[in-house]
Order: structure tokens, then sequence, then C-alpha cells
């Protein structure tokens, strides 16, 4: 990556991180007071199981879109990581134009259904399903974005890195 990049991919990053944060922490904080209201109160209300329901799909989208890493990414590598240089190039190139191709061709129909959706709402607050399903139109561009770059750099920068499950940390 270009020198000049890398300060504002950084700070993106870490946007992208302090998003994942919050929301996290809102679902957190829903899900404290559905508690709260249905067993200490015994009153229950139905917005916060929702909310806590909208913020896991945009939490693991989100997250999956623009935080998680390559490299931390869950996978049955064992083939994988046994493979040469080159035939770890081969696999990586034929599994990213596999995703490639299936997200590419899925585009069109799930933009349709999601921009469809905006006549439906959700029960307690009404948020229009657009809007909700919106977060994987953002997923699959997102990812379509990082695959095209590691296809790139697998074809013509050094070979996949071999995965060492002796360096593999818990995403910090």
């Amino acid at each position: 990556m270009n020198a000049n990049l890398r300060p504002i991919a950084g700070r993106l990053y870490r946007f992208a991180e302090f998003v994942l944060a919050a929301m996290l922490a809102l679902m957190f904080a829903a899900f404290t007071l559905q508690i709260v209201f249905r067993y200490l109160l015994n009153l229950p209300i139905g917005w916060t199981n929702e909310l806590s329901v909208i913020l896991w799909i945009w939490l693991v989208l989100w997250g999956a879109a623009f935080v998680i890493r390559e490299e931390e990414e869950i996978r049955f590598d064992l083939i994988y990581a046994s493979a040469g240089q080159t035939a770890r190039r081969i696999m990586f190139l034929i599994a990213a134009a596999a995703l490639i191709v299936l997200y590419a061709i899925s585009f069109p129909a799930v933009f349709d259904y999601v921009t469809f959706m905006k006549v439906e709402h959700t029960a307690y607050l009404k948020f229009r399903f657009d809007w909700l399903f919106s977060i994987y139109l953002v997923f699959v561009v997102a990812t379509l974005v990082r695959y095209l770059w590691l296809s790139w750099q697998a074809a013509f920068g050094p070979a996949p890195k071999r995965p060492d499950p002796t360096e593999m940390g818990t995403g910090t």
C-alpha cells in the first residue's frame, strides 16, 4: 500500500472498529434493558429484542466487511497450509474467483430484493426493511473490492503466506 494512504487507511479501520464497538455496546444495552423490563418489572417490551436482532445483523456484516482481516477469517486450511507457494497462489486465486463471480452474479438480484423491501417495516420500531438489509449490499461490495485487491496481489505479488497456527492470535 502507498505510504501516503496508510494513515488514512488506519483511521478508516479505527473508525470501522469504533462503529462495530458502538453497535455492540448498544446491543448489550438493549439486551440488558430487555432483561430488566421482563424479569424485574414484569413488563415485557418487544422493541429491545427487535433492536438486538437488527444490531446483530449489522454487527456481523459490518465486521466482516470492514474489520475482520483476511488472516482472521475462519477456514479449513489443512491442505492449503501444507501446499507450496505456487499451489497456494493457485488455490487462493480459484477460491477468490469463485467468490467474486458468485457475488457479482447475485448482486443485481440482491439489489432488486433490498430495494423492493422498502414496502415492509419492522414490527416495533417501524424501520424500513430496505434500510435494514442495505448492510448486505455494503458487505457484498466491500467483499468484492477486497477479493479483487487480494487476487491482484496474489497474482502479481508474493504468494499468499502459509498459515501458521502458532502465530494466530485473538484478533488483537
